[in-house]
């Protein structure tokens, strides 16, 4: 930071903004984590294999997906509580500290004695909880440093970021793979492949800890807001969020464990079909989110219509595919729902980002519990519909945004940015003519 940053006044310390670089930094903590998820989980059960020789197949799924409920479980409690933190000491400082556990928490996975089961769904939780300091608190630094009318792109970019990194992750076991000696029986090869993931996503996580830690600008805790009066719409509409960030992740879960379970009782669909399937998935998520980004969109729509034909988009798909007798149609339902799902997302980040300065951090960390219970409960919920009604199971995930959609409609005031709340950025916005907002 340079020394005239120091008595610069608030509204200007925002309104500068964060330079590329502090951007890019920022972008990369996002990406490292998604990373590092989406590589380690597929190996999880072979690395579980050779942790538990004498485990069945049913003991080592079981397992998995009680590590994935752990991991949900950290991001859950950790979420709120970064976020309110960083309110009150600044987010520089989560996320250093974020991004160290994160690491800390990873390569404590390669010590003998987590052999133990316990010592793993411990490491899981950890990873977890410290990711929530990274995540949340990257849209809460960049909210609060970001001028108001550039918000909208820059939070497209931060969920695209997200998404390439999950799809980054199978590269970086394939990278992994390749730098890990060669091993003679399969168990074994497992082993090494996963124990070089973790130290790969380790190292990386550690890179962007000292890139941050160069680049961020001098932590600071947000000034008391100069407008004391509560709005009950404001307040309403982030708990309104809240549910409506919980709903779309419940469906997006459910969908996706449907289209899984789909493809393993269709003997037609083969494995690689259905990793295509979500590869499509998140591929047109990821396209949805660059329009929103190279179009500006989000500024120059309102934000109750983007969701209203987001929910319509994904109610359509889902529709499509509770009905879909061929694998081209399944295609369509799928590429449906993702865009559907794919615009809303977005959407709740950019309201959420337009509280006070002084609740950037417990909105953001609201926001990704709020994601973590959504997720958890969907993917619970979509495995016990699907043992049930089997395919009819899409149909019952659209109730919950047909329910939603009915809400949106009910309560319009909910679903906009509030003039005032956006602190020292929403001076520069003033300038701007009413059509420049959202």
């Amino acid at each position: 930071m340079q020394p005239s940053d120091k008595v610069r006044p608030p509204s200007a310390a925002v309104a500068d903004g964060l330079r590329t670089a502090q951007l890019a930094w920022l972008a990369a903590a996002v990406f490292i984590v998604s990373a590092g998820y989406g590589a380690l989980m597929p190996l999880l059960p072979s690395w579980l294999k050779t942790l538990m020789p004498d485990a069945s197949a049913a003991e080592v799924a079981r397992h998995v997906g009680f590590l994935s409920g752990a991991y949900a479980a950290g991001v859950l409690v950790g979420a709120p509580l970064w976020g309110a933190v960083s309110d009150r000491v600044g987010r520089g400082r989560i996320l250093i500290i974020g991004l160290v556990g994160y690491a800390a928490s990873l390569l404590a996975l390669l010590v003998p004695a987590v052999a133990e089961v316990w010592a793993l769904y411990a490491l899981r939780f950890a990873t977890g909880f410290f990711v929530a300091a990274v995540i949340p608190v990257v849209s809460a630094l960049v909210a609060e440093r970001t001028p108001e009318h550039q918000r909208a792109r820059r939070f497209a970019w931060l969920s695209a970021v997200s998404l390439l990194g999950f799809l980054f992750g199978p590269g970086l076991s394939a990278v992994a793979s390749w730098i890990s000696p060669g091993a003679g029986d399969e168990p074994t090869s497992a082993a090494l492949t996963t124990r070089s993931v973790i130290v790969l996503s380790a190292l990386l996580g550690a890179v962007i800890m000292l890139g941050l830690a160069a680049t961020l600008p001098r932590s600071r805790a947000p000034r008391p807001a100069a407008q004391t009066k509560r709005l009950p719409e404001g307040e309403g509409r982030m708990t309104a969020l809240y549910g409506l960030n919980v709903v779309v992740m419940f469906v997006l879960a459910g969908f996706e464990l449907g289209i899984l379970l789909q493809g393993q009782q269709h003997p037609g669909v083969s494995p690689r079909e259905v990793s295509l399937m979500f590869a499509e998935c998140s591929l047109v998520m990821l396209g949805i989110n660059a329009l929103l980004f190279f179009t500006s969109l989000l500024e120059k729509a309102p934000a109750r219509k983007l969701m209203g034909a987001g929910l319509v988009l994904a109610m359509l798909g889902l529709a499509v595919l509770t009905q879909h007798s061929s694998d081209a149609w399944m295609y369509v339902g799928i590429s449906l729902t993702a865009a559907g799902t794919g615009l809303i997302l977005p959407v709740i980040a950019y309201l959420g980002a337009s509280v006070s300065p002084q609740k950037l951090g417990v909105a953001m960390g609201g926001l990704a519990a709020a994601a973590g219970i959504g997720q958890t409960l969907g993917s619970s919920a979509g495995g016990w519909l699907f043992g049930a009604v089997e395919q009819l199971s899409f149909a019952w995930l659209a109730a919950p945004l047909a329910l939603m959609l009915l809400f949106l409609l009910a309560r319009p005031r909910w679903w906009s940015v509030i003039p005032g709340q956006s602190g020292p950025s929403s001076a520069r916005a003033a300038s701007r003519t009413p059509s420049d907002a959202l």
